[in-house]
């Protein structure tokens, strides 16, 4: 019960002044990619790959909370302020805190799941980094493990060398309809972010609207970790730009 009443408290009334501060930052900064009606049909949509996020199904990749929910304003505001490597939605670090809760509170007119209680939830309490992942002889032994667990629940998709050309991959599509090509895991700079625990919060929260599930219910906590360490063991170096 208490839960549920911590979801409606998140639904708040409109406030306009704010909608109009947002729609005005929205306007400056995000119309040209991702359009005027929040669809991610900008004027710069047909040349960019991935194409832009459509805020009008409201549905969102990377979150704090479980699958299928809406994230909260912290993740709204994490994608915004560092943006998402790979991709071209750089980090709009120059934006006032006060511009980045207006165009947060913008983005949620898109689309009604913001108006429904049910799709509200809090953020998942994640495991902390075990000590180990410090001490580089324990995280090769860890990593072994997890190799045979990604061999096991993620070569299908990410192929055996987590290079994003598993078996399963041409055929995956998300809810768009677009192809959802499955990440590459080896580089050095993930869409999700670059620390041990963007990786460990994908595999917690899996990635709305794509074949990416959760893992919470697959891999304990422990073996998520693994995961991890496989895959901080195999990330390519960072190649500096000259």
């Amino acid at each position: 019960m208490a839960g549920a009443l911590a979801a409606a408290d998140q639904v708040v009334p409109l406030d306009f002044n704010l909608y109009m501060q947002g729609k005005f930052v929205y306007e400056r900064n995000c119309i040209v990619c991702h359009g005027q009606r929040g669809d991610g049909n900008g004027e710069m949509s047909p040349t960019l790959k991935p194409k832009p996020r459509s805020f009008r199904e409201g549905m969102f990749k990377f979150r704090t909370t479980p699958y299928t929910m809406l994230p909260t304003d912290d993740d709204l505001r994490r994608t915004i302020t560092h943006g998402l490597s790979g991709t071209a939605m750089g980090a709009f670090s120059h934006l006032q805190s006060d511009e980045v809760e207006a165009v947060i509170a913008y983005v949620k007119s898109f689309s009604r799941r913001w108006r429904k209680p049910e799709n509200y939830a809090e953020a998942i309490s994640l495991a902390p980094a075990p000590e180990w992942l410090k001490k580089e002889s324990e995280v090769k032994a860890h990593a072994g493990v997890g190799q045979k667990l990604f061999a096991t629940n993620c070569a299908a998709c990410h192929g055996e060398k987590a290079d994003g050309k598993g078996a399963a991959a041409i055929a995956l599509k998300d809810i768009w309809g677009l192809p959802a090509a499955p990440a590459d895991l080896r580089q050095p700079h993930p869409r999700c972010g670059d620390g041990p625990e963007d990786l460990y919060r994908v595999l917690a929260t899996g990635l709305n609207g794509t074949p990416m599930v959760s893992f919470e219910a697959t891999l304990s906590e422990a073996q998520r970790w693994d995961v991890v360490a496989y895959l901080l063991s195999i990330r390519l170096p960072s190649v500096p730009v000259l």
